[in-house]
Order: structure tokens, then C-alpha cells, then sequence
């Protein structure tokens, strides 16, 4: 996905994360991203291109996620084959940014794929091309992986990790939290301020046992149906408590905690 827009995205700093990105862009310093769903690490980049002048070049990883799909593949065309240019083939070519999302969803090839790029060498090794691209300064990788969702399941090696710069990514604090929902559906604060609490009171919960707490992205969906006329308990019940669980209890507990809000 290539995202082209300008000054369109908005995006609230929570402490240095702008500074860092920016210094580590300057340095040709891989960045990785950690934090939990819907924390803002996609926008945060997404953001960061924007104020770059930068093309972006998003990548959902997943378990089926391999090599060829990043660097890319031959394909017959008609009596003959052509070389297609993945996307992260595509990014290192064009000096753009490229973003791999839940990069521990991979298979194990593509860390090795990219080992080459986030060292010194900062190469590109097309084997099945004959190909060795060095990436220009311009071009940066940046991953982001969810280490919550991740532990006991697929954790990044050591020898990973110490390649990239590592920033974590929280959820914001109520203030950030009410304004971000405010600038993002129009909604009038005091009803914003009502998601928050409710978010702030699901995330210290850990009784519920959700494998996912609720995120700001979806306080901003439930802010988007209310301000559209929805009735808040209804919007709430649709945007939060059915995505978070399909359980009868923990669906009951959760809308007993919107229902105090609202």
C-alpha cells in the first residue's frame, strides 16, 4: 500500500518518539516499533512520512509472509518471464520508507532476507535476480511487532532485535487519549472523555483475561458512530465489546462498565 497523501494525517506526540525517528532517518538507523494493538505505531509511521516528504510503503506481515513476497518474483508473460519487484525491492529502488507490521508474524527467511540491510552494508541481495541493490540514504526500514501477543508464541531472536533501534509504545494518557478522539470524529469532548474512562477502566481489568485490551482505535469507532447518531450504549456495545471477546460473561462485564459511563 503506497501512501501518498500530505498533510492529511494526524498524529498526537506522547514524549520523544518524533525526535527519535527523525535522528534515527538522518543516521540510516533501522527503527523498530513495539507496542501493543492500536497504540499508534502505524499512524505514528504514517505520520512520520508525511513530515519525511517521503513515499511509504506498508507491509502486514503474517504467518505465510516469506522472501519472494518482499524482494519478488518472475512471471510469464506470454512466450517470456519478467521480473517483478517486491515491495521491499520496490522501497530500497525508490529510497522510500518501507514499514513491515507484526514483523514476528514472518517466516524466518524474511528476517534473514533484511539481515543485510539493517547493518552496515545496507544492501539488498536478489539471488534470484542477480541482483545487489545498495539502498540510498534516503531509504529507511522501520518494523513493528506486538511483544504482548507475541510472548509464548514467536519471539524475535536477540540477534534480531540488537539490529534496530527499539522504541515502545504505550497507550496515551487520558488527556492525549480525549483529544486524539476529539480531532479524529468531531465529537464533543465530554463524550470523549466518557470512552476514555471506560478504556482506562477495561485495561486494568487483567481478571477479564482479554488476549487484547481495548485500543484507541477503536474508542475513535465508537466515537465516529455516536457523533453519526448512534445511540452511545449501542455504538459502544458494536464498536468495543463484540470486537474485544465473544464470551456472554465478559461481554456482560464489559457493558456493565460502558453502561455506568453512559
Amino acid at each position: 500500500m503506497l501512501l501518498t497523501q500530505k498533510n492529511t494525517i494526524y498524529y498526537h506526540p506522547q514524549g520523544k518518539e518524533i525526535s527519535v525517528f527523525e535522528h534515527c532517518f538522518r543516521n540510516q538507523l533501522p527503527l523498530m516499533l513495539k507496542g501493543a494493538t492500536g497504540s499508534g505505531k502505524s499512524r505514528f509511521v504514517e505520520y512520520m512520512a508525511q513530515q519525511l516528504d517521503r513515499e511509504l510503503i506498508s507491509v502486514l506481515c503474517h504467518e505465510e509472509t516469506s522472501t519472494v513476497d518482499l524482494l519478488g518474483r518472475y512471471i510469464i508473460k506470454g512466450a517470456d518471464t519478467e521480473w517483478i519487484d517486491g515491495p521491499l525491492t520496490q522501497a530500497v529502488r525508490n529510497g522510500a520508507i518501507i514499514y513491515l507490521d507484526e514483523i514476528a508474524e514472518a517466516r524466518p527467511d524474511v528476517l534473514v532476507a533484511i539481515h543485510s540491510l539493517t547493518d552496515h552494508r545496507r544492501k539488498l541481495f536478489l539471488d534470484r535476480h542477480h541482483e545487489t541493490l545498495d539502498a540510498p540514504p534516503n531509504f529507511m526500514l522501520v518494523a513493528s511487532f506486538n511483544p504482548g501477543y507475541q510472548r509464548g508464541y514467536k519471539e524475535l531472536k536477540a540477534s534480531t532485535r540488537q539490529r534496530f533501534v527499539m522504541m515502545t509504545f504505550h497507550y496515551p494518557n487520558k488527556e492525549i487519549e480525549t483529544q486524539i478522539i476529539v480531532n479524529e470524529t468531531n465529537i464533543d469532548k465530554n463524550t470523549a472523555l466518557k470512552l476514555v474512562n471506560i478504556a482506562a477502566k477495561i485495561r486494568g481489568l487483567s481478571e477479564l483475561g482479554l488476549s487484547e485490551t481495548i485500543s484507541t482505535r477503536l474508542l475513535v469507532d465508537a466515537a465516529k458512530l455516536i457523533y453519526s447518531g448512534l445511540a452511545p450504549r449501542l455504538a459502544c456495545r458494536v464498536a468495543i465489546v463484540e470486537t474485544l471477546s465473544d464470551e456472554p460473561d465478559i461481554q456482560s462485564s464489559l457493558q456493565d462498565i460502558i453502561n455506568m459511563n453512559f
